[in-house]
């Protein structure tokens, strides 16, 4: 069976719960994953999971990079099945290239219209939607492979990296990852330092998780050289992996370390302004109770968190106090 799912890291990391526990119920099935090339070490280490990388910028550009991709999975076996979990463009010429050859295919039903109405500005029907990982369950149901999830399911820790800064072996590790794709998705970064601050009189060994130049050079102003070490740039995917699975605890955005923390069980304080969690992008298996937004009416505005502000005043982010997450995560971690 083909798998397919693009797009951004959150999203691919939820499918990974759903693929793990799809081939622990049907051990004869094999699953070639297609998916950006930098996400290869979420799907590592299952000898009946294969990893295809697509190069959507490069060689796999367009549709005629698309048909490359058809050509180069067809190059690995044969093929009876198709799940396409995305249902974007790009995902849809994969499908269309494979039903030419008479395979069976499906794409995930995303529920536009339930959404629509979640997010709307009047009438809003505040009611909780079916989970994402759900949603690519009911793909392989399709495909005629039942899988039963499970939220207690989490992939095995991996021992911390060597060069990891840690100077107590027994301290409690809390990740904080305060950057997100969409900027509104963001929590006040002079609200996130001080909560940082705040936390870091505590008995914990701190880890600031971003990519780039520009979030580290922001993250680099926020350690103290005691127990708030800056993560961003430093480590590749695997090693973050092997990080985040040793942690007590990730505060994070609406974003990806919310989900890659959620692969390994890893408790979830997450913060959510214009996106809410009822949209069914919560963290697989966290509790709801560990989500932390304001009831405003206005809540949520946006599915991805990439809509202006109608308001003008981005009030979800902007009047949420941080000593409201800094009791949740000293809570969490009995503390107080």
């Amino acid at each position: 069976m083909v798998v397919i799912r693009f797009s951004a890291m959150g999203d691919v990391a939820m499918a990974v719960p759903v693929i793990r526990q799809l081939l622990d119920q049907h051990p004869h099935l094999y699953v070639t994953m297609v998916s950006n090339a930098s996400f290869a070490p979420l799907f590592a280490g299952h000898d009946r999971l294969n990893f295809v990388a697509a190069h959507l910028k490069g060689k796999h550009a367009g549709w005629r990079g698309m048909y490359r991709l058809f050509r180069e999975l067809r190059s690995t076996g044969k093929i009876d099945r198709v799940a396409d979990l995305h249902g974007v463009l790009r995902a849809t010429l994969l499908r269309i290239f494979f039903i030419l050859t008479g395979t069976k295919v499906c794409s995930i039903h995303k529920g536009r219209k339930e959404k629509k109405l979640l997010t709307a500005h009047l009438n809003k029907q505040l009611v909780p939607l079916k989970h994402t990982t759900d949603r690519y369950a009911a793909v392989f149901q399709e495909l005629g492979f039942p899988v039963l999830l499970s939220s207690s399911y989490r992939l095995q820790s991996s021992p911390m990296p060597s060069k990891i800064p840690l100077h107590d072996k027994e301290s409690v590790c809390i990740g904080i990852a305060p950057f997100a794709k969409h900027p509104l998705k963001m929590y006040p970064l002079e609200q996130t330092r001080a909560l940082v601050s705040a936390l870091s009189q505590l008995p914990v060994t701190i880890f600031l998780f971003g990519a780039g130049s520009q979030e580290t050079e922001i993250l680099q102003t926020w350690t103290n050289n005691r127990n708030v070490f800056n993560l961003a740039n430093a480590f590749h995917l695997s090693e973050e992996l092997s990080i985040i699975s040793n942690l007590q605890l990730m505060v994070s955005m609406d974003s990806a370390n919310m989900h890659l923390a959620s692969l390994f069980g890893v408790p979830v304080v997450s913060i959510w302004g214009p996106t809410h969690p009822f949209a069914g992008f919560n963290g697989y298996g966290q509790s709801l109770d560990n989500a932390i937004g304001l009831n405003l009416t206005c809540r949520p505005c946006s599915v991805y968190g990439n809509k202006p502000c109608f308001r003008k005043d981005h009030a979800c982010m902007q009047q949420l106090p941080h000593s409201l997450i800094y009791q949740k995560v000293t809570n969490l971690l009995h503390f107080s």
